[in-house]
């Protein structure tokens, strides 16, 4: 029996609302892998395990390398490597996970400038409003939240838009398949990355210290977040109208900042909580408008009267 196209069964909301949980308790687990591990290094084991020993079972999907490429280089050395630098003591799991989802309007950006999309009003109020969340976080920069970890996470953010223009190019692809392939060119250049900004007496260090915690988050990053998130979200879209899956990833910063506070002790200031409500809004707003005017376009469509009954 087919499901209704625009509601979720009890059953699949719960594999969302699990999927989003992983999401964003996985900043803590970044925050956790970075105690011991330099940035960039982390980042290549994550990746290196989300391409072995997956790649030895799951054929490359039909897409051209340069594709690959090009995904690879933009979520690996782009958004993970950027993302984890910036939370190596730029700014606190829980922001991170909030500044990050600001890749909705740099995708927006992105699809305005390569296809001619073209803005609508509703999506300038919505940058409008997460800019004005963006703007409270800066006037609040401390020790553990820098001016140059927001500027990080934006570039983050900016990358994964990039890698999001990329899979567009590619409609049906097994995205599990496509995220281990695409490792093959994100392991290497964070190596070298690694190498060259890190040093290897870094490298080896951190190695040498992880413990069964460090090695633990980078399993997390590579199976929890990559294999389980990637594939049960593209399973549920693959089901769902993209309208009626994309807003549950409004949940992420929500258990990204509650992870963060009851784990590592974030506090919780008013003016975090203002930004996140500021910067969830403008998301909600992006997400739900389109939806929301449709149907306020139903409501209103005038019914045909009634025919009279013929003699």
């Amino acid at each position: 029996m087919s499901l209704p196209a625009d509601s979720l069964s009890l059953r699949h909301a719960l594999l969302a609302l699990a999927v989003t949980a992983v999401w964003g308790s996985n900043f803590v687990v970044i925050h956790i892998g970075l105690e011991h591990l330099p940035p960039l290094l982390f980042a290549a084991l994550r990746f290196l395990c989300a391409f072995l020993p997956a790649a030895l079972f799951l054929k490359r999907p039909d897409v051209p390398w340069r594709n690959l490429a090009a995904y690879g280089l933009l979520v690996g050395a782009g958004q993970f490597g950027v993302l984890f630098i910036a939370m190596n003591g730029h700014i606190t799991p829980g922001l991170a996970s909030l500044v990050v989802q600001t890749q909705v309007f740099f995708t927006i950006g992105l699809a305005m400038v390569l296809s001619g999309e073209r803005v609508r009003p509703f999506q300038v109020a919505a940058l409008l409003i997460t800019l004005v969340g963006l703007s409270i976080i800066l006037l609040h920069t401390d020790g553990s939240t820098t001016g140059l970890g927001l500027a990080l996470v934006l570039v983050a953010a900016a990358s994964w838009a990039g890698s999001n223009i990329v899979v567009r190019a590619t409609p049906g692809v097994d995205m599990v398949a496509y995220v281990v392939w695409a490792s093959l060119f994100t392991v290497p250049p964070l190596l070298l990355l690694s190498l060259v900004f890190e040093g290897w007496p870094a490298m080896r260090d951190g190695l040498a210290n992880a413990d069964a915690g460090t090695w633990a988050a980078v399993l997390w990053q590579s199976v929890g977040n990559t294999m389980f998130g990637y594939a049960m979200w593209g399973w549920l879209l693959s089901r769902y109208p993209v309208a009626t899956i994309a807003p549950m990833a409004l949940l992420v910063p929500i258990f990204g900042m509650g992870a963060s506070a009851l784990w590592l002790g974030e506090p919780l200031q008013s003016w975090k909580l203002a930004a996140a409500g500021l910067v969830m809004a403008g998301l909600a707003l992006n997400l739900l408008w389109p939806k929301l005017a449709a149907q306020l376009r139903r409501r209103e469509t005038p019914r045909p009267l009634p025919m009279p009954p013929s003699a």
